[in-house]
Protein backbone atom coordinates (compact mmCIF):
# COMPACT_ATOMS: atom_id res chain seq x y z
CA UNK A 1 0.00 0.00 0.00
CA UNK A 2 1.46 3.33 -1.06
CA UNK A 3 1.67 6.13 1.44
CA UNK A 4 1.35 9.66 0.10
CA UNK A 5 3.06 12.71 1.54
CA UNK A 6 2.57 16.30 0.49
CA UNK A 7 5.66 18.39 1.20
CA UNK A 8 5.26 22.16 1.43
CA UNK A 9 8.54 24.08 1.14
CA UNK A 10 8.84 27.73 2.11
CA UNK A 11 11.60 30.31 1.66
CA UNK A 12 14.34 29.55 4.15
CA UNK A 13 17.96 28.58 3.59
CA UNK A 14 16.90 25.26 5.13
CA UNK A 15 15.00 24.56 1.89
CA UNK A 16 18.32 23.29 0.52
CA UNK A 17 17.54 20.12 2.51
CA UNK A 18 14.28 19.50 0.62
CA UNK A 19 15.75 17.17 -2.01
CA UNK A 20 17.35 15.02 0.68
CA UNK A 21 14.04 14.90 2.55
CA UNK A 22 12.22 13.85 -0.63
CA UNK A 23 14.83 11.19 -1.36
CA UNK A 24 14.49 9.72 2.15
CA UNK A 25 10.69 9.63 1.86
CA UNK A 26 10.89 7.95 -1.55
CA UNK A 27 13.43 5.43 -0.20
CA UNK A 28 10.76 4.38 2.31
CA UNK A 29 8.25 3.71 -0.45
CA UNK A 30 6.25 6.90 -0.10
CA UNK A 31 4.83 8.97 -2.94
CA UNK A 32 5.67 12.67 -2.61
CA UNK A 33 3.97 15.73 -4.05
CA UNK A 34 5.91 18.98 -3.63
CA UNK A 35 4.46 22.46 -3.21
CA UNK A 36 6.71 25.54 -3.02
CA UNK A 37 6.37 29.20 -2.23
CA UNK A 38 7.99 31.57 -4.70
CA UNK A 39 10.70 32.42 -2.15
CA UNK A 40 11.49 28.70 -1.66
CA UNK A 41 12.61 28.60 -5.29
CA UNK A 42 15.52 30.86 -4.32
CA UNK A 43 16.94 27.99 -2.24
CA UNK A 44 15.68 24.73 -3.80
CA UNK A 45 15.25 23.67 -7.41
CA UNK A 46 11.73 22.84 -8.60
CA UNK A 47 13.30 20.84 -11.45
CA UNK A 48 15.35 18.70 -9.05
CA UNK A 49 12.31 18.07 -6.85
CA UNK A 50 10.09 17.21 -9.84
CA UNK A 51 12.75 14.85 -11.16
CA UNK A 52 12.89 12.98 -7.84
CA UNK A 53 9.09 12.87 -7.41
CA UNK A 54 8.22 12.14 -11.02
CA UNK A 55 5.55 14.83 -11.10
CA UNK A 56 5.52 18.61 -11.41
CA UNK A 57 6.06 20.84 -8.42
CA UNK A 58 3.16 23.16 -7.63
CA UNK A 59 4.53 26.66 -7.14
CA UNK A 60 1.78 28.92 -8.47
CA UNK A 61 -1.87 29.48 -7.72
CA UNK A 62 -2.40 31.55 -10.85
CA UNK A 63 -1.12 31.05 -14.35
CA UNK A 64 -1.72 28.83 -17.37
CA UNK A 65 -2.35 25.66 -15.33
CA UNK A 66 -4.48 27.27 -12.59
CA UNK A 67 -7.71 25.95 -14.11
CA UNK A 68 -6.52 22.43 -13.17
CA UNK A 69 -6.62 23.47 -9.49
CA UNK A 70 -3.32 21.75 -8.63
CA UNK A 71 -3.70 22.64 -4.95
CA UNK A 72 -6.40 19.99 -4.76
CA UNK A 73 -3.59 17.41 -5.00
CA UNK A 74 -3.12 18.25 -1.30
CA UNK A 75 -6.64 17.27 -0.28
CA UNK A 76 -6.12 13.66 0.75
CA UNK A 77 -2.52 12.73 1.46
CA UNK A 78 -1.64 10.49 4.37
CA UNK A 79 0.54 13.23 5.89
CA UNK A 80 1.15 16.90 5.05
CA UNK A 81 4.66 18.14 5.91
CA UNK A 82 5.78 21.77 5.91
CA UNK A 83 9.58 21.84 5.90
CA UNK A 84 10.98 24.36 6.23
CA UNK A 85 8.16 26.32 7.80
CA UNK A 86 9.13 29.98 8.03
CA UNK A 87 7.59 32.53 10.38
CA UNK A 88 5.65 33.91 7.41
CA UNK A 89 4.23 30.49 6.56
CA UNK A 90 3.30 29.80 10.19
CA UNK A 91 1.37 33.09 10.24
CA UNK A 92 -0.42 32.37 6.98
CA UNK A 93 -1.45 28.90 8.12
CA UNK A 94 -2.52 30.05 11.59
CA UNK A 95 -4.77 32.72 10.10
CA UNK A 96 -6.04 30.92 6.98
CA UNK A 97 -4.29 33.23 4.53
CA UNK A 98 -4.06 31.11 1.39
CA UNK A 99 -2.00 33.41 -0.79
CA UNK A 100 0.66 31.05 -2.11
CA UNK A 101 0.72 27.42 -3.30
CA UNK A 102 1.83 26.04 0.08
CA UNK A 103 -0.64 27.86 2.32
CA UNK A 104 -3.43 27.16 -0.18
CA UNK A 105 -2.54 23.45 -0.10
CA UNK A 106 -2.42 23.55 3.70
CA UNK A 107 -5.91 24.99 3.93
CA UNK A 108 -7.31 22.26 1.63
CA UNK A 109 -5.77 19.26 3.39
CA UNK A 110 -7.57 16.94 5.76
CA UNK A 111 -4.40 15.01 6.62
CA UNK A 112 -2.34 15.17 9.81
CA UNK A 113 0.10 18.09 9.55
CA UNK A 114 3.75 18.17 10.61
CA UNK A 115 5.67 21.45 10.60
CA UNK A 116 9.45 21.76 10.81
CA UNK A 117 10.14 25.43 11.58
CA UNK A 118 13.30 27.15 10.37
CA UNK A 119 14.11 30.76 11.17
CA UNK A 120 16.41 33.05 13.10
CA UNK A 121 16.01 32.71 16.90
CA UNK A 122 14.69 36.27 17.21
CA UNK A 123 11.90 35.36 14.78
CA UNK A 124 11.12 32.06 16.53
CA UNK A 125 10.97 33.75 19.94
CA UNK A 126 8.83 36.68 18.78
CA UNK A 127 5.43 36.80 20.52
CA UNK A 128 3.59 36.81 17.18
CA UNK A 129 5.34 33.63 16.05
CA UNK A 130 4.72 31.94 19.39
CA UNK A 131 1.04 32.93 19.24
CA UNK A 132 0.79 31.39 15.75
CA UNK A 133 2.48 28.20 16.98
CA UNK A 134 -0.02 28.02 19.83
CA UNK A 135 -2.95 28.35 17.41
CA UNK A 136 -1.53 25.67 15.14
CA UNK A 137 -0.85 23.27 18.02
CA UNK A 138 -4.42 23.77 19.24
CA UNK A 139 -5.58 22.73 15.76
CA UNK A 140 -3.57 19.52 15.98
CA UNK A 141 -0.41 20.45 14.11
CA UNK A 142 2.66 18.52 15.28
CA UNK A 143 5.95 20.42 15.40
CA UNK A 144 9.30 18.81 14.69
CA UNK A 145 11.86 21.25 16.10
CA UNK A 146 13.21 23.83 15.77
CA UNK A 147 16.44 23.07 17.54
CA UNK A 148 19.40 24.92 18.93
CA UNK A 149 22.30 24.74 16.54
CA UNK A 150 24.46 26.59 14.04
CA UNK A 151 22.52 28.90 11.74
CA UNK A 152 23.20 30.31 8.27
CA UNK A 153 24.43 33.64 9.67
CA UNK A 154 27.21 31.83 11.61
CA UNK A 155 25.41 32.30 14.93
CA UNK A 156 23.93 29.59 17.10
CA UNK A 157 20.44 29.50 18.54
CA UNK A 158 16.98 27.96 18.51
CA UNK A 159 15.63 28.12 15.00
CA UNK A 160 17.53 25.40 13.17
CA UNK A 161 15.30 23.07 11.16
CA UNK A 162 15.28 19.41 12.13
CA UNK A 163 17.41 17.17 9.97
CA UNK A 164 15.60 15.33 7.15
CA UNK A 165 16.04 11.95 8.86
CA UNK A 166 14.24 13.21 11.97
CA UNK A 167 11.42 14.64 9.87
CA UNK A 168 11.03 11.29 8.09
CA UNK A 169 10.87 9.54 11.47
CA UNK A 170 8.08 11.94 12.51
CA UNK A 171 6.26 11.20 9.23
CA UNK A 172 6.51 7.46 9.88
CA UNK A 173 5.21 7.95 13.42
CA UNK A 174 2.25 9.98 12.10
CA UNK A 175 1.51 7.28 9.51
CA UNK A 176 1.62 4.62 12.23
CA UNK A 177 -0.71 6.62 14.43
CA UNK A 178 -3.10 7.24 11.54
CA UNK A 179 -3.23 3.55 10.57
CA UNK A 180 -4.09 2.61 14.19
CA UNK A 181 -7.09 4.97 14.06
CA UNK A 182 -8.50 3.42 10.89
Amino acid sequence: MSRRVVLGISGSIAAVKATELVRLLLDRGMEVDCFMTQSAKQFASPLALATFCGRPVVDEIFGEEAWKMPHLRAENPDVFVLAPATATLLGRCAHGLAEDAVSLAYITTTAPVLMAPAMHPSMWEHPATQANVKILRERGVTFVGPYIGPLADKTRGEGRMSEPQEIVEAVEKALESRSKKT
